[in-house]
């Protein structure tokens, strides 16, 4: 038997099954859990039932689970993630109270958007976007910033892997999304309509490191009716560029190189 058919160890399907929590979707059912994981139900169920006695997973009322506390502080303290939210949150919250509109702070995640960080109010224009989901480059404000300034490559394997229509205002064509991203370059901040969520608009600006190159994007998410982009766009670039001024102070470029 070659090492690529050893069936996988305890450990490998330990690892399944929090990965399967990944994709999105904040609760799961043990099918779903052992679809993801690729595992066997009973297998599934006996890990499962001793990550949750564990309190790495929870499970709830209608039988369903969701990550547990334990694994929920283990997973804060990664350094590099907690700094950043730590050093934007102040930025976050003055920018939430200048608008009370959805604030959003994401990194690259190989060729997705990953969110560390959102505010949002009772006024706030409903969104799909949570803490640790990972979205699509092409079809958000964040994800265009990011993918506007991660190089061509990057963009050219977005575009070979296809562009999904999550809208009929998503941009799916690939000469066109060329061309927003070089717009998002010249003009250093990107604004999506109704491209992941109808009704909304996302105004998004970089974020950069002691060298001076891209690693996060912030973003205000509002509603697309009567958005006013004169007034928008500047306060997330002043938020934007306020924060690159911490990261600055903060100290040293390599904390943030390697997201993915």
């Amino acid at each position: 038997m070659t090492g690529a058919e050893r069936p996988p160890s305890v450990a490998g399907k330990v690892m399944a099954i929090l990965e399967s929590f990944a994709p999105g979707g904040v609760r799961l059912t043990l099918t779903e859990i052992c679809g993801r994981a690729g595992l066997p139900l009973a297998t599934g169920h006996r890990l499962v039932r001793e990550l949750t006695g564990g309190g790495f997973l929870e499970r709830l009322p209608d039988g369903s689970y969701r990550i547990g506390t334990r694994l929920w502080r283990i997973g804060a303290q990664a350094s590099a993630a907690t700094t950043l939210r730590e050093l934007a949150l102040p930025h976050m919250e003055e920018l939430y109270a200048a608008t009370h509109e959805n604030v959003q702070l994401a990194v690259l995640s190989g060729d997705k958007a990953l969110y560390l960080e959102r505010l949002r109010g009772p006024r706030s224009v409903p969104i799909v976007t949570r803490v640790a989901a990972e979205l699509p480059l092409h079809a958000t404000g964040v994800g265009k910033v990011l993918l506007a300034f991660a190089g061509d490559d990057l963009a050219e394997k977005v575009i070979a892997r296809g562009l999904r229509a999550y809208t009929p205002h998503t941009v799916t064509d690939a000469d066109r999304l060329r061309a927003c991203l070089a717009d998002v370059r010249r003009s250093g901040y990107a604004v999506t309509r109704e491209e992941m969520s109808l009704g909304t608009c996302s105004v998004a600006a970089p974020v950069r490191d002691a060298d001076g190159d891209v690693f996060a994007a912030l973003s205000l998410v509002t509603r697309r009716s009567g958005v006013d982009l004169r007034r928008v766009v500047p306060v997330v670039l002043a938020a934007a560029n306020a924060l690159s001024r911490d990261v600055d102070a903060h100290g040293g470029s390599a904390e943030w190189k390697d997201w993915a």
